[in-house]
């Protein structure tokens, strides 16, 4: 499988290459564009302030950019946080997607989003600030509406990016769950 994976707002940090290593083991082929282009953050604040200078529009710009080449491969979009934002809002408007697998976020969906039964699959901590229990109930009932084929996973107790060891966040248990039921779904794919 051919796999854009997007860092969130922390950037392009060691656990988004060692996710893209995991994938490639698993015998995907991943490309980690860096939307930041070298900027790192060590706190949400720190990175989401850098990319409201950014602006939305130039975030998804890059986002689109680095897609593009590659696009015509039937891509499955994935992403962390921001990043899964970034993958949904590609993979819902590329008629070639063929996943979006979202790993702690979602984004808005437009109303006239439409795909056809594109397989989707979101990881999450429960709670989850970010991602409260109404968004994600209304987020749910759009992508079905949309036409997507949707999976949620939920983790108890887990921080809001609990797959990325060098956070505080981190929850090994989850996070080794998380990447057991992503690779059986990408394996579908």
């Amino acid at each position: 499988m051919n796999i854009m994976l997007f860092h969130s707002t922390y950037g392009l940090r060691p656990a988004v290459r060692d996710t893209a290593d995991r994938l490639r083991a698993a015998g995907h082929e991943v490309w980690t564009p860096d939307l930041f282009e070298g900027r790192t953050f060590e706190t949400v604040e720190e990175g989401m302030a850098f990319k409201d200078e950014l602006g939305k529009d130039e975030l998804l710009k890059r986002a689109i950019l680095a897609a593009a080449p590659y696009s015509e491969r039937g891509l499955v979009y994935a992403g962390f946080s921001l990043g899964a934002a970034t993958a949904q809002t590609l993979a819902l408007g590329d008629d070639k997607a063929r996943g979006l697998l979202l790993l702690h976020g979602t984004s808005d969906i437009a109303e006239t989003a439409s795909v056809d039964e594109l397989p989707v699959q979101l990881h999450v901590a429960e709670p989850d600030a970010f991602e409260p229990d109404d968004w994600l109930t209304a987020w749910y009932l759009q992508m079905g509406k949309a036409g997507a084929d949707v999976e949620v996973y939920r983790y108890a107790g887990a921080g809001h990016l609990y797959t990325d060891p060098g956070l505080p966040d981190y929850d090994e248990e989850a996070a080794e769950a998380t990447w057991r039921v992503a690779l059986g779904f990408l394996d579908t794919l």
